[in-house]
């Protein structure tokens, strides 16, 4: 095989190899999230909490983090996963908008109180916004979770779309280069006739 030949294929996994590097996420398998890099968990005091959100009128099985997808009765759920938070009183507020000391936005509140079996859970009436659901530990900062309901998260769209684009733009890439080949050239005139 010549060098001229080669050169369609070189620059082809070159490409794949700056992508591999440049968006290292397509190159690895999807499993089980970790529990330090699932988005729902956060970190208060060092401790972890775990955050959900249900929605039974519309799924009965379906559990949301921060992209709560309709209005309505909201079942939220903290998790205090480190067994540090679940001797201290620990309460629970959720606010309109983004601003976490606005007492006029006040949706929902729940007391500090000990949570022995390390769950925090109340229901809010949410209509379609922004919000922000504030986790107050005694003794600690509070830590908070935006929550966006009935909302389009166009950045999380453009970060779902990239791998995707990736394969096609690749996909375009490869086909470019064979069309350019002598071999496919040959093969085409050759099945033609």
């Amino acid at each position: 095989m010549s060098a001229s030949n080669l050169q369609p294929a070189r620059r082809i996994l070159g490409a794949l190899a700056f992508l591999t590097i440049l968006l290292p996420g397509l190159a690895s398998a999807h499993g089980n999230v970790a529990m330090e890099e699932d988005t729902c968990v956060q970190r208060v005091g060092g401790n972890l909490v775990h955050f959900s959100a249900y929605q039974p009128q519309d799924d009965a099985k379906a559990q949301y983090c921060t992209e709560i997808p309709g209005e309505g009765d909201t079942f939220l759920v903290v998790d205090l996963v480190d067994p540090g938070l679940r001797n201290l009183p620990v309460g629970v507020r959720v606010v309109r908008g983004l601003n976490a000391t606005a007492e006029d936005q006040l949706v929902a509140y729940w007391p500090p109180a000990i949570h022995p079996d390390g769950v925090v859970r109340g229901e809010a009436n949410l209509a379609k916004g922004l919000y922000t659901l504030i986790i107050i530990p005694e003794g600690f900062s509070p830590s908070s979770y935006l929550l966006r309901v009935q909302q389009i998260d166009y950045a999380n769209i453009g970060r779902k779309a990239i791998g995707p684009l990736t394969v096609l733009f690749l996909l375009a890439l490869i086909g470019y280069e064979l069309s350019k080949s002598k071999r496919w050239r040959n093969w085409r005139v050759f099945r033609h006739s």
